[in-house]
């Protein structure tokens, strides 16, 4: 099929440039024509493992980027819109998903033939039919459902393995006005034909994508509650409780050969220095407040929602029980993406721990394998930037483990040689307690 895309951020390229991988023609299409002179470079302007071979792949042939959304419409059969849905505190801010509407709705006016434009940013219930339709139908003189059709199809891409979870979906959910808007996202989708597909309507695909998220995000404040209580209690490892919840037979399955394989989910199961990112931050917050617009007060995702932005100041506690005072002490700040594999610094822990480390009198020292450049956009001016782990531990006092990178299990190898060991304080509870000295963590 000949598709369009509209929004180049992880959703939209990714999405994008699989399309292609899967073997239809895809147009991707931005205001930012610096961005799409670098996709059509074949260089990716994210990082997201595996991105980079399958644009090279394509670029130039099945696959190219473009500033002309008229004409990306009108040589497609499809549009999908990736744009972003920022929150300002109290909704979405469909601004940009309204703009892209407008411009595809004049396109269509020109256009003959049928055409089917679907919503592919994360939008609250309602979005699609209210605001995306009515905006194409005013735009294009037209008739949704009869000239064209309108579809929602919520992604579920994680970053830093996004790319896999496109070439690998545990589920394809097709939202519609109609079965016409639905089978051709159906075409869209055909060669994942061993994947479970949920047809459904508008409404319930966008509340799928929110509720998707928003159980992820309880998982995790949940497990950081329990921490909080183990350390509360004393004698209490939240890791090795978490250990013992996940043999249940709901999270851990046993094979027919004796294997036991533990579900993914589990890994939500974990205490932390609290989640982040463009999505589970985003999603609960305007999960809530388009509750409680309806009438609906979700007082349980309140809860996640604020059990996870009181977890930075857990690891500055933890730092405190080993200085009478952070002035002037040298802190490594270990990870600043909101999580490994990915440069995405939108709502990571690491910026509200660098401020209050500040506020503290602390010099921070921060070191990240991929997001040295967002970091510096993200984090204040008074963070030092290190190259590299090794510059990052030089000379302080203590490190804090915030990402869960996998080069960071060195570093209990590379603070042991210090001839007085900085404190290690681990934020995402993946050392071994006993490799190091001093050692201490969220939940013990």
């Amino acid at each position: 099929m000949r598709i369009s895309v509209i929004g180049t951020g992880y959703v939209g390229l990714v999405s994008g440039t699989c399309f292609a991988e899967i073997g239809h023609d895809c147009t991707c299409v931005d205001i930012d024509a610096a961005k799409v002179d670098r996709i059509n470079r074949s260089e990716p302007p994210i990082h997201e493992n595996g991105l980079e071979p399958i644009l090279k792949r394509h670029i130039g042939t099945r696959l190219r980027a473009t500033t002309d959304l008229r004409a990306a419409v009108r040589d497609s059969e499809i549009t999908f819109i990736a744009v972003g849905t920022p929150f300002d505190g109290q909704r979405i801010d469909l601004a940009f998903v309204r703009e892209a509407a407008r411009q595809i709705g004049a396109a269509l006016r020109d256009k003959n033939g049928y055409h089917v434009v679907v919503i592919k940013s994360t939008v609250v219930p309602g979005t699609t039919d209210e605001v995306v339709l009515p905006e194409l139908e005013r735009a294009s003189g037209k008739h949704a459902g009869t000239d064209f059709g309108v579809g929602m199809n919520p992604e579920f891409l994680t970053e830093g393995v996004a790319v896999d979870d496109f070439m690998r979906p545990d589920r394809i959910v097709l939202g519609g006005i109609d079965q016409r808007s639905v089978d051709t996202q159906r075409r869209v989708y055909a060669a994942f034909a061993q994947t479970p597909v949920l047809a459904t309507n508008n409404k319930s695909a966008e509340m799928i994508k929110y509720a998707s998220n928003s159980v992820l995000a309880t998982m995790i404040s949940f497990s950081n509650e329990i921490g909080n209580l183990c350390s509360a209690i004393g004698g209490v490892d939240v890791a090795e409780v978490m250990r013992g919840v996940h043999l249940a037979r709901y999270f851990t399955t046993t094979l027919e050969d004796g294997r036991r394989i533990k579900a993914p989910i589990s890994s939500f199961l974990w205490a932390g220095c609290g989640y982040g990112g463009s999505c589970l931050p985003k999603d609960t917050k305007a999960l809530a407040a388009h509750g409680a617009t309806h009438g609906a007060p979700m007082p349980l995702l309140t809860a996640v929602i604020e059990t996870n932005q009181a977890q930075p100041a857990r690891m500055v506690a933890l730092l405190e029980k080993h200085f009478p005072s952070l002035r002037g002490l040298r802190v490594a700040l270990l990870g600043l993406a909101f999580k490994e594999d990915t440069d995405d610094m939108r709502e990571s822990p690491a910026i509200p721990l660098a401020r209050m480390l500040i506020e503290q009198g602390a010099h921070v020292i921060g070191y990240d394998p991929a997001a040295r450049a967002t970091a510096r956009a993200a984090l204040p001016a008074a963070v030092e930037l290190a190259p590299s782990l090794e510059a990052a531990l030089a000379d302080v006092e203590a490190a804090l483990l915030v990402t869960r990178w996998n080069e960071f299990r060195y570093v209990p190898d590379l603070l042991r040689a210090r001839a007085k060991p900085p404190v290690l304080i681990d934020g995402r509870r993946m050392l071994d307690p006993a490799s190091y000295a001093p050692y201490d963590g969220i939940g013990r």
